[in-house]
């Protein structure tokens, strides 16, 4: 009895002090999807860069495509300003991820 409660307050303390892994949602998106090279090492990595380089609302924006392959299209093909200014930071974002983490 004795080591199972030593036992069960060692694993506390060492899952206490683990750092929490948290997806992003570049990375939920993509782990989501329907593409085979979708996995948690490529998935990761995207959301790294997305880390670096997108806002959070640039990131749940992006995020969207993945589910909506068309709304890109729509954003891309938008006449608005801020549309226009996302979609500069998305291409360079998705430039940067296809470096990174040799996907393409």
């Amino acid at each position: 009895m004795k080591r199972t409660y030593v036992a069960a307050v060692a694993s506390a303390l060492v899952l206490s002090f683990a750092a929490p892994v948290f997806a992003g949602p570049i990375e939920s998106a993509c782990l989501r999807s329907d593409r085979k090279q979708a996995n948690r090492q490529v998935c990761g990595c995207i959301q790294q860069v997305a880390d670096m380089t997108l806002r959070g609302a640039d990131q749940r924006k992006a995020a969207s495509f993945f589910k909506d392959p068309d709304r890109a299209q729509k954003v891309k093909m938008s006449k608005s300003a801020s549309d226009d200014a996302f979609w500069s930071r998305y291409q360079a974002f998705g430039e940067q991820a296809e470096a990174y983490c040799s996907i393409g």
